[in-house]
């Protein structure tokens, strides 16, 4: 028997799209709108000057910018070169970019001078040997790069190729570094493909999607680029998130479709606007990143409407399952702590520490095997194969599953609290205190203590003009969850801090109450 032929390659399916709808608008950004045959265009041209100055085969190529259809298109001309990409976390410190460009050993830097013209300078001159291609306006670095529309307009008249193979690394996409040091989780041409295939057949896209792009694409909001071009859809695209601006943006342009992170979900039902703008066209908006309160949720079923779709995955796979509209009914709210039903691309099993699978109804490790999971982690082996270990990809998380097979995560693993050696999921506890109406969001985490090796705290954010007392927060979790889960102590705060994805990032929270004991840095 021969083997099998792998699949298509990701650009491979991108200029099919750009191709196929060439009068339609792909991307709107602002008061500009640029049709798929412009796109695929300016992608062509961008082969053509990227080639001439050495991106090709073998080429790691870093993007920094906001929202721009100039910089998508600057990754999928790389990618169709045979180069990777690997996007840059887009409120990252210098260290960190600095880290991931030589981790990656990226040798082109496209960067958004509009909006990163500081910070491409300044690793520019750390890393001489980097090319740097602007969009967004010019740097002046000599022959070290160039503005790369220019260069694009220069090279004339182009066809687009795909030049990729099925087998080409095509994406290095580095983990938050939420418990610990930020790790590049890659991907080759194929298994890209593969995974945007997936999202396009999971999730309840419109028929003809206008996607607005909220969060950055260069993370989980960029899943759905592809998939809308795919379905002959427009992506509009938004720099920065104001949620006054995104509801006029979904009442103005008649917006179908967007993500948001929790976070932003619990920003437009704090605003006291909200009911002023018309979001009748709205038929999905996909959350998740981190997990949601369910009272919040079903508020904003309530306020915004029956239009919820709840995505979960991973740098590491993507997407793993789905919670769909039909499950966000607030007749059932025991379904809205659910995170889903396993995707048909992801075989699923929830194990112990021993590997085992657990009974149903039990907790245990989310693990996955699916033909869209990474490779593995860049450059690092021992880490690949404890991610790997039985054949699995260990995803961290640890989650039930009730007999229809939907999973309701629990917790991070690494964000267990062992408090007198109880076992505390901190997303448990999280849950109860949005219940009470004065509270807009919740951290729990664990913090050092002399009697129980941890002790539980709440760091809480109260919504505007509401007030409540401590005691009244931790008496509703211990009517709720018993005195274990109680916290010892409820600091509140104007708001919680968040990764560069907006995921809370209880990293910076435990590092202020384990300084010089090492939770802090796990």
């Amino acid at each position: 028997m021969t083997a099998p032929l792998p699949g298509p390659t990701y650009p491979s399916i991108a200029l099919r799209a750009l191709a196929r709808f060439p009068d339609r608008v792909a991307f709107r950004s602002g008061d500009t709108d640029v049709r798929y045959a412009a796109a695929l265009d300016t992608v062509a041209r961008m082969q053509a000057a990227m080639s001439a100055r050495g991106v090709g085969r073998g080429s790691v190529v870093a993007l920094l910018s906001a929202n721009r259809w100039d910089s998508w298109c600057a990754g999928l001309a790389s990618q169709s070169l045979g180069a990777a990409v690997t996007p840059l976390h887009p409120i990252g410190s210098l260290e960190s970019h600095e880290f991931q460009l030589l981790d990656a050993g990226v040798d082109t830097l496209v960067a958004d001078v509009s909006v990163y013209r500081d910070r491409a300078g300044d690793l520019a001159a750390r890393l001489p040997q980097l090319k740097v291609f602007t969009v967004g306006g010019a740097l002046d670095l000599g022959a070290r790069g160039g503005d790369l529309l220019a260069l694009a307009r220069d090279a004339g008249a182009q066809t687009a190729r795909d030049l990729a193979r099925p087998d080409d690394l095509a994406s290095l996409n580095y983990t938050g570094g939420t418990t610990g040091r930020s790790k590049g989780a890659y991907r080759d041409s194929a298994t890209l493909a593969l995974s945007n295939l997936a999202v396009l057949a999971e999730f309840e896209f419109p028929r003809r999607p206008a996607y607005l792009a909220v969060a950055p694409i260069s993370h989980v909001a960029g899943s759905n680029v592809m998939p809308t071009l795919i379905k002959g859809g427009t992506v509009h695209l938004m720099s920065g998130f104001d949620p006054e601006r995104v509801l006029a943006t979904i009442e103005r342009e008649r917006i179908d479709f967007t993500l948001m992170v929790p976070t932003m979900v619990y920003a437009l039902l704090d605003h006291p606007k909200l009911k002023s703008f018309d979001l009748s066209s709205l038929e999905l908006l996909l959350y998740g990143a981190s997990p949601m309160s369910p009272t919040r949720l079903a508020e904003a079923l309530e306020n915004i409407g029956p239009v919820f779709s709840q995505l979960y995955g991973q740098s590491e796979c993507y997407p793993i399952a789905s919670l769909p509209k039909a499950d966000h009914d607030v007749k059932r709210p025991e379904l809205l702590a659910a995170c889903g039903f396993p995707t048909a691309a992801c075989q699923v099993k929830l194990l112990d520490d021993a590997g085992n699978e657990v009974k149903q109804g039990e907790p245990g490790e989310i693990c996955v095997r699916a033909g869209h999971a990474m490779a593995g982690y860049w450059k690092q082996p021992e880490l690949t194969a404890e991610a790997m270990a039985g054949g699995w990809l260990h995803t961290g998380d640890v989650a039930r599953a009730d007999e229809q097979g939907r999973l309701y995560i629990v917790d991070r693993k690494k964000d267990m609290i062992i408090s007198g050696g109880f076992n505390v999921f901190p997303k448990e506890v999280e849950d109860v205190l949005t219940m009470h109406p004065a509270v807009s969001s919740a951290a729990v985490i664990g913090v050092p203590d002399d009697k129980w090796g941890e002790a539980v705290k709440a760091v809480v954010v109260l919504r505007p003009g509401a007030s409540v007392q401590a005691e009244e927060l931790t008496a509703l979790v211990r009517e709720h969850k018993g005195s274990v889960y109680t916290p010892k102590t409820v600091d509140f705060a104007e708001s919680l801090p968040v990764t560069a994805l907006g995921k809370p990032d209880k990293k910076a929270l435990r590092a202020k109450y384990w300084a010089g004991e090492g939770r802090g840095v796990h």
